[in-house]
């Protein structure tokens, strides 16, 4: 019989042969003639570097290409994260527009002249496509005033990376680098206008994005926010490119921007505040909405629920819950096991907090920010309500979980949200069912949470936990059955009179790739009934 782990090593052996070839291949003067046919076709529409500015994050300072030593630019000792950033050219952004542009014309003929055949560090797909943009964008440096055989060479070797990217479309296991190359092959093809086969490519791929990525309701299937905001931005940098070229805009754009704007409304601009779920952590959208502002984008939505979140709100209390389903696992490599979690903010300040998201793959914290442990649900015998496999460089869910109910009420005197997941059912014959009462009259939140077991036959321990804000204090009174919350002078009560309550010290990942010290009240317990009901209480002192 063949188990899992033998399956495992012939898929990595597989996969491993299937790379060799493919890199022979690229490699091969067979490759360099199919991406090196190109056309004498001139550079007619050149975009504005400004229509950029929701993606870029641009400098204060403008540096001069004088400031950088050139001789040294392309030195071989860089760290991977510098050496991305200098073959994406995002930092020509940085640059004022009285630099030399001789100086800046000569930086790309030395990478041409180092990297005019593919190399594979140096012609990896998201460089590729962010270094065609930036080229194009910033064409007041890199285009003007040159001579005819710099821009030969220039059209010849944009057309030629796009031709890269055409044959590695396909490949790319993130589908946020497939929008990034989708999006610089449209750019090439309205910047080259007789380039009709790069518009209509682009734009068929853009078509396959909307269809695989984002769902009936104008979400990301992966449920994922980040990578909500991510495709609203660059569907509307490529609407502006085709509004400033004059180029008619499709309406398939026009209308995955409407709802995807949508979702945004509901998701963040309804509330201007971050809600820890499915690898979110703290963002900087209010320069985005700057930007929908000067751009002329409004959104309207004000429905409660959507796409598995349920958002209730008045003028000082909001309640967040994810009670959606884990996503299919060729779009959960950021997903977190976190279903039935919750996040309460007071007064625009974070009462009750999941502990937010470590992005870095490669970190130990990624791995721990994606356990069920470091959310506001329950766990039991310290296992998540969802099994994730290494697929990669990537976790990706093995088995999923399936919200089979779920209901929301809001009401002005009452407020309910309630869902019911499988996440346990497989390992431990458990259904987890929780509900949420709030009270705005009273300021009391009252959590029922269930677990459900046909044959209790076997002991387990279950934990349920409340992470705070790092700037929360917290104590526990005499009685051992109440815990006191403080939050910027504001006073609450945790309370769970049948069960043992206490603080525990945990981490918190709510700002990228870093942490802090916080601490959370757990509940714990075991269980060996078929139906358990553990009741707990938040009010307002």
């Amino acid at each position: 019989m063949i188990n899992k782990n033998s399956l495992s090593v012939l898929g990595q052996f597989y996969f491993n042969i299937k790379e060799s070839f493919k890199s022979i291949y690229k490699n091969s003067n067979f490759y360099e003639k199919k991406i090196s046919k190109t056309s004498n076709n001139s550079f007619d529409y050149k975009p504005s570097p400004h229509l950029l500015s929701s993606i870029i994050k641009y400098q204060n300072k403008k540096y001069k290409i004088e400031d950088f030593a050139i001789e040294s630019l392309w030195r071989n000792n860089l760290n991977s994260k510098d050496y991305e950033k200098l073959n994406n050219f995002f930092w020509f952004f940085s640059l004022d527009l009285k630099s030399s542009k001789k100086t800046t014309q000569t930086v790309i003929r030395n990478w041409i002249s180092n990297n005019n055949k593919y190399q594979k560090k140096s012609w990896e797909f998201d460089l590729t496509a962010k270094r065609i943009i930036s080229w194009l964008s910033n064409h007041q440096l890199t285009y003007e005033n040159s001579d005819q055989e710099y821009r030969t060479t220039f059209d010849h070797m944009i057309q030629k990376q796009t031709n890269h990217l055409l044959s590695e479309i396909k490949n790319p296991k993130e589908v946020e680098n497939k929008m990034i190359g989708c999006a610089a092959i449209i750019l090439t093809g309205l910047a080259y206008k007789n380039e009709r086969q790069y518009l209509i490519y682009g734009l068929n791929l853009l078509k396959n994005i909307i269809k695989s990525s984002i769902d009936n309701q104008g979400f990301t299937k992966s449920r994922n926010i980040r990578q909500l905001i991510f495709y609203l931005k660059y569907f509307i940098i490529i609407r502006e490119w085709f509004k400033e070229s004059q180029s008619l805009i499709p309406e398939y754009i026009d209308e995955t921007i409407y709802y995807l704007g949508s979702s945004y409304t509901f998701i963040w601009q309804n509330i201007k505040q971050d809600i820890f779920f499915n690898g979110n952590y703290t963002s900087d959208n209010n320069e985005f909405d700057q930007y929908l502002k000067r751009f002329g984008y409004t959104f309207k939505n004000q429905i409660n629920e959507l796409s598995g979140y349920a958002i209730l709100k008045n003028k000082k209390i909001i309640l967040a819950a994810d009670i959606g389903s884990s996503p299919n696992k060729i779009f959960s490599n950021d997903y977190q096991a976190g279903a039935l979690s919750f996040e309460i903010f007071s007064n625009d300040k974070k009462l009750i907090s999941n502990a937010g998201y470590y992005p870095d793959k490669n970190n130990k914290f990624n791995k721990l920010s994606r356990s069920t442990a470091l959310h506001c649900a329950l766990s039991i015998e310290d296992f998540s309500s969802c099994n994730f496999i290494k697929h990669q460089k990537n976790l990706i869910v093995d088995k999923g979980l399936k919200v089979l109910k779920k209901n929301v009420v809001f009401e002005n005197n009452y407020w309910k949200i309630s869902g019911t997941h499988d996440g346990f059912l497989i390992k431990f014959g458990t259904i987890y069912e929780r509900e949420i009462e709030f009270y705005p009259e009273q300021m009391k939140f009252i959590g029922y949470d269930k677990l459900l077991r046909k044959n209790p036959s076997k002991e387990i321990k279950f934990d349920i936990r409340f992470h705070l804000d790092p700037n929360s204090k917290v104590m526990k009174t005499q009685d051992n059955k109440s815990i006191l919350i403080e939050l910027d002078e504001e006073g609450w009560k945790f309370s769970c009179d049948k069960f043992d309550i206490n603080i525990d010290n945990g981490l918190y990942f709510g700002n990228k790739n870093s942490y802090k010290e916080n601490q959370n009240i757990f509940i714990s317990g075991m269980n060996n009934e078929k139906e358990q009901v553990i009741k707990w209480e938040i009010n307002k002192l």
